[in-house]
């Protein structure tokens, strides 16, 4: 066996000669090869036999850099149009900014009250007709006021007429001068709407600072029913039914725009569930719903609703002592809504109900409650109709049957 040493003095002296011969040779004809690709591409490109163009760069412009260095570089103007950018080129402009204005003394040494803003919301504007325009908002956001501001998304601000307001449905309808109103939302269909649907809400959280702001986000739930405190007294009055979406919805927001994919409005933005542990669960009034709110409110200044005439509290929350000994009702009865008063020659009184009469059933359907005897009312009859009433008087259960007329005052 044998042994060499990598280290020896002639261990590379015939590469040093034939083969560094070789290696020199190759490395000029690459470069050769190179330089005829490359003076090859502009006319391969020009031709159309490349799947890219080729840009020379006598037509880029030149930036300078730090060093002095000329540097050639593109000039790129992207325009960017989705369905989410065209809708809101559609509608943004007829979603405003709504101020409420209330007087107030509190700072004034004089005595003399001064207005103040009070509050900031939004609002959709969905009509122009001569020279006037219509905007639906909500309640809460014009409730209170003793004046209202509307601002155009140009900045114009306008005084607004409040024409109605609804606090059931938390809606509400102002007028305004309509010369400079250039752009009215269009209704859409919020019965059509899918889980998973894209949507878009415009407004103004925080106020004027963030005016016509644009979030997206999809339809999260239909038909919510939400639990609703009218005259916060600490007890349910109501049960909202609205869209839930995880697009933000905060504070300002409320009265803006809920849009489809194709800028039209399905829902009116109310009010967030804002609980540390939750996130982006915003809720919007279905545009369906609130139609015929927005037309009574426009035409008549209130909502047209049956009337019974009738003040009323649920079973559920008169203690079981009273159950027994005032109402007199059955041991298995524990549900049903109580007449606390009944309004003289209200249809109710003309019917025949009392005073401590319990109503457990409205053509045919139980009622547990105020709220199902309130959406019954509200939902499923009409001014003029008729309505069977079975009811509970001093124990013994009884029917009787009352013709509803138009609601002209809070009560039922």
């Amino acid at each position: 066996m044998g042994y060499y040493d990598d280290h020896s003095q002639g261990r590379y002296k015939e590469q040093k000669g034939s083969k560094g011969r070789y290696f020199i040779s190759s490395l000029a004809g690459a470069i050769i090869g190179a330089l005829v690709v490359v003076l090859a591409i502009p006319t391969l490109s020009n031709q159309g036999l490349l799947p890219y163009k080729i840009q020379t760069g006598q037509n880029l412009g030149t930036e300078t850099n730090n060093n002095n260095q000329g540097i050639n570089t593109e000039q790129v103007s992207v325009k960017v149009s989705t369905d989410t950018t065209k809708a809101v080129e559609k509608t943004g402009g007829a979603v405003v900014g709504i101020t409420n204005i209330q007087s107030t003394n509190f700072w004034s040494d004089s005595g003399k009250s001064s207005d103040q803003a009070a509050g900031t919301g939004s609002g959709v504007i969905y009509k122009k007709e001569g020279n006037n325009a219509f905007i639906v908002t909500n309640n809460h956001v014009v409730e209170g006021a003793t004046k209202l501001e509307v601002s155009l998304n140009d900045g114009t601000k306008i005084p607004a007429k409040l024409l109605g307001t609804d606090i059931w449905t938390d809606l509400a309808v102002l007028e305004i001068d309509g010369s400079k109103v250039k752009e009215v939302a269009e209704f859409g269909n919020s019965d059509a709407l899918k889980l998973g649907e894209p949507v878009i809400a415009i407004g103004n959280p925080l106020g004027p600072t963030f005016s016509g702001s644009v979030t997206e986000g999809i339809i999260s739930g239909l038909n919510r029913t939400i639990p609703v405190d009218i005259n916060g007294d600490g007890v349910v009055d109501w049960q909202a039914e609205v869209l839930q979406t995880d697009a933000a919805i905060n504070p300002g927001n409320s009265g803006g725009a809920l849009l489809n994919i194709a800028g039209q409005v399905v829902g009116i933005n109310s009010m967030k569930i804002s609980e540390q542990s939750v996130e982006g669960i915003g809720l919007s009034i279905p545009i369906n719903s609130a139609k015929p709110i927005i037309n009574d409110l426009e035409h008549y200044g209130s909502v047209k609703r049956p009337y019974m005439g009738v003040d009323l509290k649920s079973v559920s929350e008169i203690p079981a002592y009273y159950q027994q000994e005032a109402l007199k009702l059955p041991g298995n009865v524990t549900y049903g809504v109580a007449l606390r008063q009944v309004v003289p020659n209200s249809p109710a009184s003309q019917a025949g109900l009392k005073e401590l009469d319990v109503i457990v059933e409205l053509d045919g359907e139980k009622i547990n409650d105020v709220i199902d005897l309130r959406k019954h009312l509200y939902q499923k009859k009409k001014i003029g109709e008729t309505m069977k009433v079975k009811f509970y008087r001093a124990g013994k259960l009884q029917e009787t049957t009352l013709k509803l007329v138009a609601d002209t005052s809070s009560q039922k």
